[in-house]
């Protein structure tokens, strides 16, 4: 049985140390986006790492840099039609209290009015989206 999710959610993503997110339900996006500033890839021996800063000030979020393994590179059509490459990241996302694993793209969204939107490669075979609603999961 699929849980109902509204067309915004509060999200923790407890692998960053970061709770009490407000995420965007966006079907219309394939990939969900998380904002970051300071992105950039960094080579450690032989290995590939994305360093970057998720949130800031304005999302309530410490300016903590973080280091993860680079998962893959992708070309993302932005909401303007435009395509633009971003870094990807495996990490994990909780809602409804449940663990789940989730990709992420980094982008500079200070712009927009929430920091993550949760696309519909997460969303499928997990959630259905009942727009009429919000924050179902905390409920």
């Amino acid at each position: 049985m699929l849980k109902t999710i509204g067309w915004k959610e509060t999200i923790d993503l407890p692998d960053l140390g970061l709770s009490g997110i407000s995420a965007k339900v966006d079907t219309g996006a394939r990939t969900s986006v998380l904002h970051c500033s300071h992105i950039q890839l960094v080579k450690k021996g032989r290995k590939q790492y994305v360093e970057f800063r998720p949130l800031d000030e304005r999302f309530g979020s410490p300016q903590t840099h973080y280091t993860l393994p680079f998962h893959s590179e992708r070309k993302i059509r932005n909401s303007f039609g435009q395509e633009e490459n971003r870094y990807i990241i495996n990490t994990t996302i909780r809602l409804f209290n449940e663990i789940h694993t989730i990709e992420l793209s980094l982008r500079d969204r200070s712009g927009m009015e929430f920091p993550v939107l949760l696309g519909r490669s997460f969303i499928r075979r997990k959630f259905l989206v009942d727009v009429s609603r919000a924050n179902l999961s905390k409920k």
